[in-house]
């Protein structure tokens, strides 16, 4: 697994990277962890290594045309719910729901990103439940959270935690260094 891009949570790393390698991606991910932890930047490289055109290898390849809709925003089989910042209602989850059961478009997967997961109400929570154990097998679910405890424990246990640490400032400063060497040190600052 191709996790270059996450700063930081080199434990959380290798246990992905194992996992994948043994039995490869699972269907629905939890991932958790406070604000500026990567939560979204790993939603983004699953989201790509589940739409990724290349087959072998490190995924996300990060440069096919199925990685490159993902980073652009513009993947037609990878759905967003929630990043409006408003609490996710059971008539989304069920709109998501019918949407799930149309094949995907382009990749062999069809990827949804709930952002804000844990401010689904049970009723939601409960009609995602039902997606999580009978829905089609291309379909792929990352609920991102502040706090996977904020799911009830019938949704957790249908879906991987992923809980992502805070990045260190040292390490934090060496990616943006790697990352942007063209920026000066006050730019990355």
């Amino acid at each position: 697994m191709n996790l270059t891009r996450l700063a930081g949570n080199a434990p959380l790393k290798r246990q992905l990277e194992l996992e994948t390698a043994r039995r490869g991606l699972s269907h629905a991910y939890i991932l958790s962890g406070p604000a500026g932890s990567g939560k979204r930047t790993l939603a983004g490289l699953l989201a790509a290594a589940l739409v990724c055109d290349r087959r072998g290898g490190a995924l996300p390849c990060l440069s096919c045309a199925g990685c490159r809709k993902a980073e652009g925003g513009i993947h037609p089989d990878i759905v967003r719910v929630g990043d409006d910042g408003k609490d996710i209602s059971v008539a989304q989850v069920r709109a998501l729901r019918a949407d799930a059961y149309i094949r995907p478009n382009e990749a062999e997967r069809k990827v949804y990103i709930l952002e804000n997961a844990q401010t689904m109400n049970a009723s939601a929570q409960n009609a995602m439940l039902k997606l999580l154990e009978e829905g089609p097998a291309y379909a792929a679910f990352l609920l991102i959270a502040d706090n996977g405890g904020g799911l009830l424990q019938t949704v957790r246990s249908r879906c991987e935690e992923l809980e992502l640490s805070p990045v260190p400032l040292a390490d934090c400063r060496r990616y943006l260094a790697a990352r942007f060497p063209g920026k000066t040190e006050e730019e990355r600052e």
